[in-house]
């Protein structure tokens, strides 16, 4: 290879390095040192509270039963 081959490639290789540099700090943004306020978890306990009376009551709709729809004795062809 010729010198001017090797710059080539050399200033070809600087070029897309810069460009790739600048296109992902557009894509991804930069860094950020901000304060930032989490939610913390309450703890544990052995208290256990019970089902929620609007869902879990006597009148409530039983998904467990089968429902027939027509005519159950009837066999298709």
């Amino acid at each position: 290879m010729k010198r001017t081959d090797i710059a080539m490639i050399i200033f070809i290789a600087s070029i897309s390095m810069l460009l790739s540099y600048f296109v992902a700090k557009t894509v991804l943004g930069d860094i950020q040192n901000e304060a930032v306020t989490v939610k913390t978890v309450d703890a544990i306990t052995k208290n256990v509270n019970g089902p929620d009376e609007r869902i879990f009551n006597q009148d409530a709709v039983n998904p467990t039963v089968e429902v027939y729809i027509g005519n159950e004795g009837q066999q298709s062809p």
